[in-house]
């Protein structure tokens, strides 16, 4: 109450604030992906190019997904991989295959058929996630109808560049998402791919809201020897600038996340039947239950469903249940950057966001394409050239499937080395900077420094107080200075400036453990 106004007799109430304004803490893990869904409408409304928040799965099927038809009908496909079987003159030296019939069979995949979106948002739940937003810049595209040729890396022509680029550029408006994930990054040819990750991280730069995780190409069917060109590959392609807001895994990571039921005949040869009827029912080794099979398969008129007609090839045929369990294997290589987020997302919410998201299993992961060793991994965490780091997801006896790094790509950086440092640090600076936001137009003057000091002191007091800081009391864990001759000059106040300067012991992680023995003599007691 400004008493000056006050001008007839009477009794007045002046209320003031016992106490002062406190920072609320920003949200610490919320992903934002960006790529190509089954659709994006809901109540005729399209959502392509709109970045859209979710808080569940079921949130995401609804906007982004066909809706299931009524019972008793299957529920509607949302991901449609097309997979051929290429006969080899010999046994193939890469990829997968299978052997009948004294035969060899790559099992290829339809490339502009490989999507990683829809199954990297499952894996993301599944392992804990929460809020997210989801950016669709499209639905699937047209087929090719041929297959991929032996050896070549999968690239989808249906996934553009400008695409993605412009999905990404949408989030310049957002600021609540703390992560960029783009599954089907690797589907771009290596050079797209290269200007897409630098500009996700030139954008985390400018935003300082954000990191962006990335994918190698070549990580789905890695070559045992050679795979280390594909590691050279990627470090050639992420630029110099903003490294320490991204961080990449490899490889990728075998799931559980399609299941059997999920897959069908109609995946195989652009769902021309007689293609698989020639492969399964030859003129040398015909089948009588097969060919009744397939006769209803290609009858318009027939009453069985496709899942009838598909349970009823499994079990007449081992060769197609074989069949269909490497193309199932195939589908469930995906992207590890989805499943991470939602690492961190479970880490976070246990934790902290100052808990390196690592020395920790990945849910729905089974299996890994190549099972890095210690010194194979020691070349990924460490490089002297470039210091960009590959964090590793590598298999241990006894304990399973573990993610076993922890770095950003700034490896070489005593300050940005590691990913819990960085995002830690945007998770102080934006939550101060919203809470010191009260604050704009009030008088530059003692009062309101020392309101900013004691409001920013005491959120980093709770910080420390819950391991996120390091020091032995809170004066050894942080520092806030804000007033004149410690951070401005009278010159400072005269434009307008008020200068906080806040300093913090950020808790590193122990990436190295080293435990040192030595031999002594025996003493008596």
């Amino acid at each position: 109450m400004n008493l000056s106004n006050i001008k007839s007799p009477g009794v007045y109430i002046n209320e003031i604030n016992g106490f002062g304004n406190s920072v609320v803490p920003v949200e610490t893990a919320v992903p934002a992906f960006i790529g190509y869904t089954p659709q994006a409408l809901y109540e005729g409304k399209s959502y392509v190019n709109i970045p859209q928040k979710i808080t569940s799965f079921a949130d995401f099927k609804t906007i982004f997904c066909y809706p299931d038809p009524e019972a008793p009908a299957s529920p509607a496909k949302q991901y449609n991989p097309q997979y051929y079987l290429v006969k080899q003159t010999e046994k193939p030296e890469k990829g997968d295959y299978i052997e009948f019939n004294n035969e060899y069979h790559s099992i290829l995949p339809d490339p502009n058929t490989i999507y990683y979106l829809y199954n990297s948002i499952k894996l993301f739940y599944e392992n804990g996630g929460g809020d997210a937003y989801i950016v669709s810049v499209g639905t699937y595209g047209e087929a090719t109808g041929t297959p991929i040729k032996l050896g070549d890396q999968i690239v989808n022509r249906n996934v553009e560049l400008n695409d993605l680029l412009g999905g990404i550029a949408l989030l310049k408006n957002e600021t609540e998402p703390t992560m960029y994930i783009c599954p089907e990054a690797t589907l771009l040819t290596v050079g797209n791919n290269g200007n897409l990750m630098q500009e996700m991280l030139l954008q985390n730069t400018e935003m300082q809201t954000a990191i962006s995780i990335f994918d190698v190409i070549g990580g789905k069917d890695p070559d045992p020897i050679m795979y280390t060109e594909d590691i050279t590959t990627f470090r050639n392609n992420t630029g110099v600038n903003g490294l320490d807001y991204g961080t990449a895994y490899y490889p990728f990571v075998g799931t559980t996340i399609m299941q059997l039921t999920d897959l069908d005949y109609t995946n195989l040869f652009g769902g021309d039947i007689k293609a698989l009827e020639a492969i399964l029912n030859t003129e040398e080794d015909v089948s009588e239950s097969l060919s009744a099979i397939f006769a209803y398969m290609k009858d318009p008129n027939s009453k069985l469903t496709v899942d009838q007609c598909n349970n009823a090839l499994l079990n007449a045929s081992k060769i197609y249940s074989n069949i269909m369990k490497h193309v199932l294997s195939d589908a469930n290589l995906l992207p590890p950057s989805g499943g991470m987020a939602g690492v961190i997302t479970t880490t976070d919410n246990q934790e902290g966001v100052w808990k390196a998201p690592a020395n920790t299993s990945m849910v729905g992961v089974a299996s890994l394409p190549i099972n890095l060793s210690e010194t194979q991994q020691g070349g990924l965490n460490m490089d002297a050239v470039s210091g960009k780091s590959i964090n590793a997801i590598r298999s241990f006896n006894g304990l399973g499937i573990l993610i076993w790094g922890a770095r950003t790509l700034d490896g070489n950086s005593m300050d940005w080395k590691y990913l819990s440092i960085r995002r830690t640090m945007i998770y102080l600076e934006q939550s101060c900077k919203l809470a010191a936001q009260a604050y704009v137009f009030e008088p530059n003057n003692k009062n309101t420094w020392e309101g900013v000091k004691a409001m920013i002191s005491s959120f980093l007091s709770g910080i420390w107080k819950q391991g996120g800081l390091q020091g032995a009391s809170a004066s050894d864990a942080f520092s806030v200075e804000c007033g004149l001759g410690s951070t401005m000059t009278p010159e400072d106040i005269l434009q307008g400036f008020m200068n906080i300067t806040i300093k913090v012991a950020v808790s590193h992680p122990a990436e190295f453990i080293v435990i040192t023995f030595q031999q002594q003599m025996a003493t008596s007691s």
